[in-house]
C-alpha cells in the first residue's frame, strides 16, 4: 500500500525516528501505526547489537533530587559520540533515567520502550551504565553536584546528631563544598581506616622499589619502619577525603574545614558518612 507523508509525519512525531526509518517501518507493517512503532523499537535493538563492539565513552551523568532533599540519585548513560550526547532526546532520556533511579526502580526495565526508541533515533551503541541512590539515614543532610555539564556527578551524605545543625544553611553549604572537593580531587575513601591494607601494601611496594632503584639499596629495617609509615600517611592524604587539602583553602584539610563548620553550628560533630563520584567513562 502507498504510504502518505501524513502517516510518516505522524510516526516521526510519535517516535522521533528519522523520515526514512518511519517510511520503512510503515511500509513493512502495511501502514499500521502501532506495529510500525514496534518495528522501530525492534530495529533499535538490532542496531545496538550490530554496534556492540563500538566504544561508548561519551554521554552524561545526571542528578535527580526528591523535593524534600531526603533522597538523591545519579545515573550515567553512555553513547559513542559527543554529538549524540548533546541531543535533546539523549539528554531527556538520561534525566528520566536519574528520576527512575531516584524512585528505586530498574532503569532499563522501566524505560525499556524509550531506550529502544533512543537506539533507533541515534543509531549508536547507547549503554545504561550505572546508577546510585542515596536515602538520608538518620540526622544529617544530602547533597548532589554535577560538574562539567555532566562529565562528573557526586553524591555525599553528612551526618550530625544535632537536628538544629542538620537543618542549618551552614551544613547545607558544607555538604555542597564537600561535593566540589570530591569532584575536583577524586578521593577513593572517607578516612584512612577505610583503605584496605592490601592497597596500602601495593603502594608501598611501588614506592620502595623506586627508592631502591634511586639509592641502590634500601635503608636499614629500623629506619624503614618510619619511612613506610610516612609513605602510607602521604598516600592516605591523596586518596582519603578527610585528609585531603581543602580545595577552597589549601592551608587546611577537609577534616579541619568540617571542624570549623561544627564550631559554627554550636559544636555538634559533623562526619562524612558516605559519598559516590561518577566520572563519565571511568
Amino acid at each position: 500500500m502507498a504510504i502518505s507523508i501524513a502517516q510518516i509525519k505522524e510516526l516521526r512525531e510519535a517516535t522521533a525516528a528519522g523520515m526514512g526509518a518511519c517510511k520503512e517501518a510503515l511500509a513493512a507493517t502495511n501502514g499500521n501505526m502501532e506495529e510500525a512503532v514496534k518495528y522501530l523499537r525492534e530495529k533499535g535493538l538490532a542496531v545496538a547489537a550490530k554496534r556492540v563492539d563500538k566504544e561508548s565513552k561519551q554521554g552524561i551523568v545526571a542528578l535527580a533530587k526528591a523535593e524534600d532533599g531526603k533522597s538523591m540519585a545519579l545515573a550515567e548513560v553512555n553513547c559513542e559520540t559527543d554529538f549524540v550526547a548533546k541531543t535533546e532526546a539523549f539528554i531527556k532520556f538520561v534525566d528520566d533515567a536519574a528520576k527512575v533511579a531516584l524512585e528505586g526502580k530498574d532503569i532499563e526495565q522501566t524505560l525499556g520502550d524509550d531506550y529502544k526508541m533512543l537506539l533507533t533515533k541515534t543509531g549508536e551503541n547507547v549503554k545504561i551504565r550505572r546508577s546510585e541512590r542515596y536515602v538520608l539515614e538518620g540526622t544529617g543532610v544530602l547533597s548532589g553536584y554535577i560538574h562539567m555539564g555532566g562529565k562528573i556527578g557526586v553524591l555525599v551524605e553528612l551526618a550530625t546528631p544535632c537536628e538544629k545543625c542538620a537543618a542549618s544553611p551552614e551544613l547545607a553549604e558544607a555538604a555542597h563544598m564537600v561535593c566540589l572537593q570530591i569532584a575536583a580531587n577524586a578521593p577513593k575513601y572517607v578516612n584512612p581506616e577505610d583503605v584496605p591494607q592490601a592497597e596500602i601494601d601495593a603502594e608501598l611496594e611501588i614506592k620502595l622499589n623506586a627508592l631502591k632503584e634511586q639509592k641502590g639499596k634500601l635503608p636499614p629495617e629500623q629506619a624503614l619502619v618510619g619511612i613506610k609509615k610516612g609513605m602510607a600517611a602521604k598516600f592516605c592524604t591523596q586518596i582519603c577525603l578527610t585528609k585531603q587539602d581543602y580545595v577552597a583553602d589549601g592551608e587546611i584539610t577537609v577534616e579541619k574545614y568540617l571542624a570549623g563548620v561544627s564550631k559554627a553550628c554550636g559544636g555538634a560533630p559533623i562526619t562524612i558518612k558516605r559519598f559516590v563520584r561518577m566520572q563519565l567513562g571511568a
